[in-house]
């Protein structure tokens, strides 16, 4: 018994000197309360999904590793991961303008909508619908019921303005809520004559870059010539594909449509997916561009751009 008093004792006159020497500012605890906090930055894997083709537009597949060089603010990076041809899940938006400066072709462009989503959607991908005029609405929210899905595109309405720039933050944000590690999409079919969105370019273009999601603009000229058209909108769509990666395609015929619908669908099945820890590692919170070659004389669309995490609080 007095063997195990003198212990407990002496555990009680170590607590007291401890808690002495934390309330003077003393001892480890106290030094630990008094550094300053560090902060830390953790590098995560930056994934690039990227489309080769051929100089007639046809999608390559079965290029090694080797043939892919990948560059971040110019500095030659390694590659740490890398699916000639990705079998990731697909979440896909697909926003129809349904403006009346796109009337007289929407029936066409709804039906070769409709069949896009009947030959784009596998097992494990969904889908969402939306159209925009003056407003932008979903029709169908994320889903691989097909006939619900082709349903809902033959169901858009017509109506007035063209909100492009907020269906492209809307759709960005809805697919920023989907799980992580499946791949994002947005196809876009309009007329390109931006008129009444309450968000910016640059809203637009961040949003996409954000979201991560390719974004391919297939746009269908109300007219030929350049008078009387809004070609600023066609060099937007142009210039967020860039950033984002995907495609923009001008036509101007609607009837061409399907072909560039079944293009987009061969680009979504024959992507390669590149991945790399970047060195050194780029402050928080900071805009980053990526550069993507491949041998052989091919075009390359990617992401070219990225924003790193913020700093934790």
């Amino acid at each position: 018994m007095k063997k195990a008093f003198a212990v407990q004792a002496a555990c009680a006159a170590l607590a007291a000197v401890a808690g002495l020497a934390i309330a003077a500012g003393e001892g480890p605890l106290a030094e630990a309360r008094q550094r300053p906090p560090q902060i830390r930055v953790q590098t995560t894997l930056v994934n690039i999904v990227a489309s080769v083709s051929d100089a007639s537009g046809e999608p390559i597949a079965g290029l090694p590793q080797e043939a892919f060089a990948l560059t971040e603010e110019g500095v030659p990076q390694k590659i740490a991961r890398f699916e000639p041809e990705t079998n990731r899940p697909l979440d896909l938006v697909l926003m129809v303008d349904s403006s009346a400066s796109a009337l007289v072709e929407l029936k066409l462009e709804l039906e070769a909508a409709a069949q896009f989503i009947g030959r784009v959607l596998r097992p494990g991908d969904t889908l969402a619908v939306f159209e925009f005029s003056d407003d932008v609405t979903e029709l169908a929210d994320f889903s691989g019921d097909v006939p619900r899905l082709q349903a809902a595109v033959r169901h858009v309405s017509p109506g007035s303005g063209t909100s492009m720039y907020d269906a492209l933050v809307l759709g960005s944000s809805a697919l920023r809520r989907r799980p992580a590690d499946r791949r994002r999409a947005i196809v876009l079919v309009t007329d390109a004559g931006e008129t009444t969105s309450k968000s910016q370019f640059e809203d637009a273009r961040r949003g996409a870059v954000v979201s991560e999601a390719l974004v391919y603009s297939v746009i269908v000229r109300p007219v030929k010539n350049e008078n009387g058209r809004n070609t600023a909108g066609e060099h937007a769509l142009i210039t967020i594909e860039e950033s984002a990666g995907g495609g923009a395609f001008i036509l101007d015929d609607v009837s061409q449509i399907g072909a560039i619908f079944d293009r987009i669908n061969r680009e979504l099945r024959t992507q390669y997916l590149l991945g790399y820890y970047p060195n050194p590692t780029p402050p928080p919170g900071s805009l980053r561009h990526v550069g993507l070659q491949v041998t052989g004389g091919y075009a390359v669309h990617y992401r070219s751009e990225y924003f790193t995490a913020r700093a934790p609080r």
